[in-house]
């Protein structure tokens, strides 16, 4: 596309239509309620599992993957330079470069799954404190409600 007729391609979409703002958002519950009592975030162990799962076969898959990629560039690389081509030298850098990425993408499908581990350990254990606290309320309930006689 040339300038003068993008120039052209702006001109008319300005002319044909008003500067606007549109807000996009969710429409609101029935009920007058607004935001569910909820909350907007849920998330499912389900859910947690599956991004873990693809995070640890991406993890395994690309490694192996990505391994073999970087062995037959760095042969196809000695090949050629040892023939003399200067290619054998740019297939090299492209093979180095290579690496740093695929390590790049494992690093973080790792990061991925140590995360949801954590997360998912982490949440247990808030879980066991709050069951702990909230059976400590019912405990000191039970002892007012004695004591009331009742």
């Amino acid at each position: 596309m040339a300038w003068d007729e993008w120039e052209r391609l702006k001109a008319e979409a300005a002319k044909g239509q008003s500067t606007h703002t549109q807000l996009n958002q969710v429409a609101p519950e029935a009920g007058g309620g607004g935001a569910s009592p909820r909350g907007d975030l849920t998330v499912h162990q389900k859910d947690l599992a599956a991004v873990g799962s693809a995070a640890h076969e991406l993890f395994q898959d690309f490694g192996r993957y990505g391994d073999d990629a970087r062995l037959s560039s760095e042969k196809a690389a000695g090949g050629l330079r040892s023939e003399g081509f200067a290619l054998g030298a740019a297939l090299d850098h492209v093979a180095e470069h290579w690496i740093n990425q695929v390590q790049t993408l494992l690093d973080a499908c790792a990061h991925i799954s140590n995360h949801l581990r954590f997360t998912k350990n982490q949440h247990a254990a808030d879980e066991s404190y709050i069951a702990g606290a909230l059976s400590s309320i019912s405990e000191l309930d039970k002892g007012f409600d004695e004591r009331k006689g009742g």
